[in-house]
């Protein structure tokens, strides 16, 4: 999900009216204004199976769900439920980064190839903020690990991070370090592998020790090779067009190893929230990589494992994902004090822009 395309085009929702009434699929804690599960149902009336989220307004959370738990099923999405979080993963690989930095390991100056020898070419020019910021002008890696419908070929194989890595290192450049921002997962393939050598355990066993645990995030994952989403969750699905008719595939269970570091990570909206709160309130990162994180120099739409989405009160930070039927929105106020998480499971249609909706009014009214 292009965060920066759609803000200005969802601003415009702002001005629509609200449904009067909380319908039977919101969780209320605190205010429980109407308006946040009628923007939750034009997402799933704009061509999602599901939906679900939570905002934060200071003291003040509102959760809700709309839609159902399977496509043609009867059970309404749990609003508790369980997602793939896809590149929201990014942030929490990057919160890991900064804190070694924070306590000297590593430094963002770092060459790649003084950590990782002889991984990629031309690895003494790349630097660790490169990676951070995608302007490593490495390219990526999973370009052909699909097939025409966007379902992984092989949904069940584990992959190494090396491996992921060297598919990207026999493609060519398309810039030198740091001459452009060019979106990559490879890049942050590449961060879990520095951690690893870094600290000496994986990066899921740092995200665990350092994120995870601290926070009290109970309903987030790492999940490494198990196919799996545990407890209660929405499936997710793609339209296959098969002798002239399209038919919903199941996509939920994959191993996610082809994901990594860079998009492995199943939360739930609570938890995605909780992080992003203590994210920019100071509590993961020291005050001087606290700023380096969200200082996107002349990179303006990417700061250090963060997105930048320009709104109409202001820039947020947090980070898009998506994933093989799932759809994640997690972004922040500047200053932590409000937040929205959203995942839906998109079919049909373009529900971006509603949620794009959501996200402005969330953060801005």
């Amino acid at each position: 999900m292009n965060v920066k395309r759609t803000v200005a085009a969802a601003g415009a929702g702002l001005t629509m009216t609200m449904a009067a009434a909380v319908p039977a699929g919101a969780a209320t804690t605190g205010s429980g204004e109407p308006r946040w599960q009628a923007l939750l149902d034009r997402i799933v009336a704009s061509g999602a199976v599901s939906a679900v989220a939570e905002v934060r307004d200071g003291t003040r959370t509102w959760r809700g769900t709309s839609g159902k738990a399977r496509l043609g099923g009867a059970r309404p999405a749990p609003v508790d439920g369980r997602f793939r979080i896809g590149s929201v993963t990014k942030s929490f690989t990057a919160a890991v980064v900064l804190q070694l930095a924070g306590e000297g390991k590593l430094s963002l100056s770092d060459s790649l190839e003084r950590w990782l020898p002889g991984l990629v070419a031309g690895g003494s020019r790349i630097t660790v903020r490169h990676l951070l910021q995608h302007t490593s002008g490495i390219p990526e890696y999973s370009t052909t690990m699909f097939d025409r419908w966007g379902i992984p070929k092989e949904r069940l194989r584990t992959w190494s991070a090396r491996e992921l890595v060297k598919m990207a290192d026999d493609l060519p450049r398309e810039f030198a370090p740091g001459a452009r921002y060019g979106y990559s997962n490879t890049n942050f393939i590449v961060l879990g592998m520095l951690i690893e050598k870094v600290t000496g355990s994986s990066y899921a066993a740092e995200v665990r020790q350092r994120i995870l645990r601290p926070l009290g995030l109970h309903g987030t994952f790492v999940p490494e090779a198990s196919p799996e989403v545990p407890g209660p969750h929405a499936h997710a699905y793609v339209p296959v067009t098969r002798a002239g008719q399209t038919v919903p595939v199941d996509v939920t269970r994959f191993n996610p190893t082809m994901a990594g570091s860079a998009g492995e990570i199943i939360s739930t909206t609570a938890d995605l929230n909780r992080f992003f709160r203590a994210l920019f309130q100071g509590r993961l990162l020291r005050p001087a990589q606290q700023k380096q994180m969200t200082d996107p120099g002349t990179i303006k739409e990417y700061g250090l494992g963060l997105e930048a989405g320009p709104l109409p009160c202001g820039t947020a930070w947090g980070h898009g994902g998506g994933t093989h039927g799932y759809s994640t929105v997690a972004f922040s106020s500047a200053d932590g004090s409000r937040q929205l998480a959203l995942s839906m499971t998109p079919y049909s249609g373009d529900p971006e822009k509603a949620a794009m909706t959501m996200l402005v009014t969330a953060l801005c009214s």
